[in-house]
């Protein structure tokens, strides 16, 4: 653990008692053009979030999803492959980019990387990739939570100078466990209670409510209260682009239909992580690349 963060940290969490505290940090930096126009980023800066229809053709989105089957043989009870408790079915395949030469072309892409380095003001890599599925009748929700939040206490992510692309390989739908989330979130950081254990994160990947890295309920009643909550749906090939901070969640999917998204987080290069500062170790290299 980075102890010398107790007194410098902006972004203090797992503590005793949770807090809502400003952002002192940038939604959009500055620095890069790119893809977007002005009012596409400053739609981003304001929400925490953007979704653009057809960013992946058909042809892409069959090639992933071939290849994710493909990997789910291939890694058999692989560390990276995370299964459903009610079914043992997949509920996430982490570092795709990095098992997938298809995959990793395609989120290098200008309309998917190169909108990263347009938001973050300079250049990226990727922070996690994963896919993750919601079989019909049987996928799980993941709770209330902050990406950032985890990822500063768990991996050492300095500041929130991320954004993470979700990539629909199925219609997401109001029925199938599509996004919630809360628009404007981003410019809170709320902390969570609770010291972090070692070994956890095999747990915390299973579990749809963590006990660490969860915000209390009155929190997320709070901020509920004051930036609402927006369910995010659209087609297969549609992205949803999110500040690293937004408040989301997702319920299970009881439908009959999957929902399956391809996940890639992109990180500013001079946000490089350092030590854990809210955890003993650092989390495999799977899930935070350095």
């Amino acid at each position: 653990m980075n102890h010398s963060a107790t007194l410098t940290d902006p972004y203090p969490t797992r503590v005793d008692s949770s807090t809502v505290t400003d952002r002192p940090d940038p939604v959009v930096w500055p620095g890069r053009s790119g893809p977007w126009s002005d009012a596409a980023v400053d739609h981003f800066a304001t929400n925490g979030f953007r979704s653009v229809e057809g960013v992946l053709d058909k042809g892409d989105v069959t090639g992933i999803r071939s290849e994710i089957d493909r990997l789910a043989e291939l890694l058999g009870e692989d560390e990276r492959l995370i299964r459903e408790t009610s079914d043992g079915s997949v509920r996430s395949l982490f570092a795709v980019h990095e098992l997938s030469d298809r995959i990793a072309s395609i989120i290098a892409r200008d309309e998917i990387a190169g909108v990263a380095r347009q938001l973050l003001g300079d250049d990226v890599y990727v922070h996690q990739s994963r896919v993750n599925l919601k079989p019909g009748f049987a996928g799980g929700p993941f709770y209330w939570h902050s990406d950032f939040e985890t990822w500063h206490a768990e991996d050492g992510m300095p500041t929130p100078r991320a954004v993470s692309v979700s990539l629909a390989l199925t219609p997401n739908t109001p029925f199938n466990g599509s996004l919630m989330i809360m628009p404007g979130s981003h410019r809170k950081f709320v902390s969570c209670v609770g010291r972090t254990p070692g070994e956890y994160h095999r747990e915390s990947l299973k579990s749809y409510r963590p006990p660490f890295g969860t915000p209390e309920e009155s929190d997320i009643a709070s901020m509920a209260d004051e930036y609402g909550i927006e369910q995010v749906t659209g087609g297969a090939g549609s992205a949803l682009y999110f500040d690293c901070n937004c408040l989301h969640a997702s319920a299970g999917n009881i439908s009959p239909y999957p929902r399956s998204n391809l996940f890639v987080v992109f990180n500013a290069v001079s946000n490089a992580l350092q030590e854990p500062f809210a955890a003993d170790a650092r989390r495999p290299e799977y899930l935070a690349t350095r």
